[in-house]
């Protein structure tokens, strides 16, 4: 079965009581994980098996290996401790707002036992928003490099200290814009800024830049390479490629906004793929939208550690203190009015 077209109250809620309403229970939640993990049936992860049957806990019994597998295993959701109607809530916070939600901001809505647990919970989903093999920017598409972080004596410009060096690429869509990407590089050599215009933009498309050296060996022979130097062109940088500099303002402010500023250069990238994962979508009239492919990617991606989560490479330090031996997730219930799966309907009637 394809959900190409998913529909809002068939395969996701439209509001938050629709999320209390669907999922009410960690089985109703994990019943919903394993319709989305296998769209046209049980497939096993370990022996490729197509051949299985439910067990009484929910999980699968594989014909192929025997092996018993849970529709959370293999994902980011692999052994959690956590209540998956707490994951689910904190799937719908993190996308039905533009502005998302803080660690500390969740902590206190859900009551979470500890910060750790929270931002442990928002990264794995961060790791589960960028789809691998998704498609590239195409058509016309402005690049620049940008700055996030906060200001720091030193040298400016390109060298300047303390900050994070970001490069933004952005298509043209008439008189608006549409999708971006954004990632965080180690300089803005030629081959870096290549390795990103591979990676992000289709070749043959039109790459905007302003008059930086790097630009046109980083195109050379796959891109349409249009440079316009700021010094002589009457403009501002802004006004030369506003598509760029409208997103990075807007990043800038959502870091400082939601997250006081407080990423750390080591993990900036995550939140970088969380800002463009709502930014690409916020066209979506329905918020349930996101959550539906948030989760979605969920479950085909991989489990993460929180040691891998908080170990800052190369620092011999780490960005978050490991949570409490004792930790507890406390929370209200979430219980409410239950509707009878309506994401299973359309196989049940089939």
């Amino acid at each position: 079965m394809s959900r190409t077209f998913p529909k809002a109250g068939v395969d996701y809620p439209g509001s938050y009581g629709g999320v209390l309403a669907w999922f009410p229970d960690d089985e109703a939640c994990r019943d919903y994980l394993d319709w989305l993990r296998w769209p046209n049936g049980f497939r096993c992860p370990l022996c490729g098996s197509a051949t299985g049957w439910r067990l009484v806990d929910g999980r699968w019994s594989c014909r192929g290996c025997a092996r018993r597998v849970s529709a959370t295993a293999g994902t980011i959701f692999h052994r959690t401790r956590t209540p998956l109607t707490i994951w689910f809530a904190a799937a719908w916070s993190m996308t039905s707002d533009k502005q998302g939600v803080s660690a500390l901001g969740l902590k206190r809505v859900l009551e979470i036992g500890s910060t750790q647990t929270a931002w442990a919970m928002l990264h794995r989903y961060r790791s589960a928003m960028v789809r691998p093999g998704r498609d590239r920017l195409t058509g016309t598409v402005e690049a620049d490099e940008t700055f996030l972080g906060g200001p720091e004596p030193g040298v400016p410009g390109r060298g300047a200290l303390g900050k994070t060096l970001v490069e933004v690429a952005i298509e043209q869509r008439g008189r608006g814009f549409g999708r971006c990407r954004m990632q965080v590089i180690g300089d803005a050599s030629s081959s870096t800024l290549r390795a990103f215009l591979l990676a992000h933009v289709e070749p043959g498309s039109v790459v905007l830049t302003d008059g930086f050296s790097s630009y046109p060996s980083a195109c050379g022979e796959d891109y349409i390479h249009r440079a316009t130097p700021i010094s002589g062109s009457g403009k501002q940088a802004h006004e030369l490629l506003p598509g760029v500099h409208r997103v990075a303002a807007l990043a800038k402010r959502w870091l400082e906004a939601t997250h006081q500023g407080a990423v750390k250069p080591a993990l900036l990238q995550p939140y970088l793929d969380e800002f463009c994962f709502r930014f690409n979508r916020r066209h979506s009239r329905a918020r349930g939208m996101l959550f539906y492919r948030l989760l979605e990617q969920a479950v085909q991606a991989s489990p993460l550690t929180y040691r891998s989560l908080v170990a800052e490479p190369g620092s011999g330090r780490r960005e978050m203190p490991m949570p409490p031996l004792d930790k507890r997730v406390h929370c209200e219930s979430l219980a409410g009015p239950t509707l009878d799966r309506p994401w299973r309907r359309g196989i049940d009637q089939g």
